[in-house]
């Protein structure tokens, strides 16, 4: 037993003895008399007796005394005096008959106020004791910790689609493992990474699988955790996260999210939240203090490196940045074998055309999309997942779940084939589109209708023609409607909405005006940023700039509605046969659609 345990017992032993004497203190002060039985006869018949309570060897009461007190009084009684509950009534003394407890209720008389308030005492000092040490843990790190291999199975093998990601974080990964490689010439290791890009890359999946490949602790912990309502907690959650790291050197440690607790200081109007900016400098601080040589090194990860504090970014705290990008066709590919792993395929499954089929999706998107075929396949109870579940759940993730059970009156049907095969016809006869993969009349999400284009490949860059090109598609469906009903319906609205949307970001993003030549007259769209954005934004051009610009953006709509127009008119005999064999079949794939533009 150790000493401080010993030296805890004998404390609570003298307490226990303490509050014993006192409570037996307080019951002799009020002790009963005893009496000779004879005493207690006289004083019965002289009347000074007041009440009494008999039990099987003992009576006990209380009587007056010569001065006028009560006394509390206890005799033996005799059995053999028949005549005493005759000789109460007589003096019309209030009597009673009471039982024995036995030894039991003696002791729970006698020690039970004692072990009730030692009880009592007991949990009040544990409840103070615990709520010590959750005050005292309310300022700590909140951070989770994995040992490497032992508790993290997260490897460079579970992260596909990043290759230059990979070969940048592999130096780290080295040093980890032999810190004097890199020391023995002098040179010193970046002390932060930070990694961004747009949601769902597997940024956190990246910093897991470095970890794991070192084979060192790892600590993970979110931007939130550190910021709370009372000052002064963030900072001190962000030094026990570095103590912790210092102790567990070589380690890493991984705050996500980011941009919670590094903005920029001073981000507020009329001033900025102390509780953030003090975390934020504490933050500073520690990176400006540990050293690399300890073999402690932070990942963190954002989605909004343009709010961060430029402080933070400067070289000496986060050295090294590294953007983790969408993933092209090679790298889905490369992630949709990862997911597949356990995941039971047919036969009949090509990845290489899923990946194509998934321009723009990232990690996230891509293991949603997996898990959606296996349990599309799963509710058909089959035994393998087959390429058209693949295809329904990139449908479903795409443009949302199939609405079957919606009632639509031939008259909206109609409106809607139409509507649909103007989008496709023009996508087919128009030089440079996107190939359209198919054409449904079976509602998805918001949507009655939809014609799906999927890229033949990656772009990185639009010409001037491609976005011409796509607005022309996106009007074909309300051209189709003029020109067979006459009329227009609300079915456009979206695809007005991207249409003018386009237009705007060719004359005043992409200087592809002639009017008003290669400027740049807004800024980017990116969400406003209190006290940077909102405060010190400026009107960048004139009224007669601004009066120009409409007429530039009006100008490429009705361009483009005109071209359209005629090219539908020319093709009424196509844009008849295919709207009908949409009519008949709901559904209408690639291989349909360019046999029926060939035979009309």
């Amino acid at each position: 037993m150790k000493k401080n345990e010993f030296t805890s017992i004998i404390s609570w032993i003298l307490v226990f003895l303490l509050i014993f004497m006192f409570i037996r203190g307080l019951r002799e002060i009020q002790i009963e008399k005893e009496i000779p039985y004879s005493e207690f006869k006289k004083r019965l018949y002289s009347g000074n007796v007041v009440e009494v309570k008999i039990k099987s060897d003992t009576i006990h009461g209380k009587y007056y005394d010569e001065d006028g007190k009560i006394v509390m009084f206890k005799t033996n009684r005799v059995t053999e005096d028949n005549k005493l509950v005759e000789a109460l009534e007589q003096q019309k003394i209030k009597f009673s008959a009471e039982p024995d407890r036995g030894w039991f209720w003696s002791i729970l008389i006698n020690f039970g106020p004692v072990l009730l308030i030692f009880l009592l005492w007991y949990l009040w000092a544990k409840q103070l004791q615990s709520g010590g040490k959750q005050a005292m843990l309310f300022g700590k790190s909140r951070a989770r910790l994995y040992y490497g291999k032992n508790k993290s199975e997260v490897t460079f093998k579970d992260v596909a689609g990043c290759d230059e990601v990979k070969e940048e974080l592999q130096e780290i990964i080295e040093f980890l493992k032999d810190p004097k490689k890199f020391q023995r010439l002098g040179g010193k290791i970046p002390k932060g990474v930070l990694l961004y890009g747009p949601p769902g890359t597997g940024k956190t999946l990246l910093a897991k699988a470095v970890a794991g490949e070192a084979g060192v602790p790892f600590f993970s912990a979110s931007g939130s955790e550190f910021v709370e309502m009372f000052v002064g907690v963030g900072a001190s959650r962000v030094r026990d996260l570095f103590e912790q790291g210092r102790r567990h050197a070589p380690c890493l440690l991984f705050i996500d999210e980011l941009d919670a607790v590094g903005r920029h200081r001073f981000a507020g109007i009329g001033g900025g939240h102390d509780e953030r900016e003090q975390t934020l400098n504490q933050l500073l601080v520690e990176l400006d203090g540990f050293d690399t040589r300890e073999g402690v090194i932070l990942i963190a990860a954002t989605n909004r490196p343009d709010v961060l504090d430029p402080a933070l970014l400067r070289p000496g705290r986060f050295d090294r940045h590294i953007v983790v990008p969408i993933p092209d066709i090679k790298g889905r590919e490369e992630i949709l074998k990862v997911h597949t792993r356990k995941v039971k395929l047919s036969p009949d499954v090509n990845l290489s055309i899923i990946a194509q089929r998934t321009p723009g999706f990232v990690g996230a998107d891509i293991a949603n999309l997996v898990n959606e075929a296996a349990l599309l396949a799963a509710r058909k109870n089959k035994d393998a997942v087959e390429m058209s579940d693949f295809d329904e759940a990139i449908e479903k993730v795409m443009a949302g779940p199939a609405r079957k059970s919606r009632v639509i009156s031939e008259k909206e049907k109609k409106i809607i084939a139409y509507h649909e095969s103007g989008h496709a016809l023009v996508a087919k006869l128009t030089p440079g589109c996107d190939p359209v993969h198919k054409i449904s009349l079976i509602p998805r999400g918001p949507a009655l209708g939809y014609t799906l284009q999927l890229p033949a490949e990656d772009k990185y860059i639009i010409s001037k023609q491609e976005l011409i090109n796509k607005i022309s598609v996106l009007l074909g469906g309300r051209v189709a409607e003029k020109i067979v009903f006459n009329d227009i319906t609300t079915g456009a609205q979206n695809d007005l909405a991207k249409a003018t949307e386009l237009a705007t970001k060719m004359v005043t993003e992409y200087g592809m005006s002639e009017k008003i030549g290669p400027l740049t007259l807004r800024k980017r769209e990116e969400e406003i940023f209190l006290g940077r954005d909102y405060l010190t934004r400026e009107k960048m051009y004139s009224e007669a700039t601004a009066k120009l610009i409409d007429e530039e953006i009006k100008s490429i709509i009705e361009t483009c509605l005109q071209n359209v127009e005629k090219l539908l008119s020319e093709n009424i005999n196509k844009l008849n046969a295919l709207a009908q064999k949409v009519i008949e079949k709901e559904v209408l794939e690639s291989d349909e659609i360019d046999s029926i533009i060939r035979n009309n």
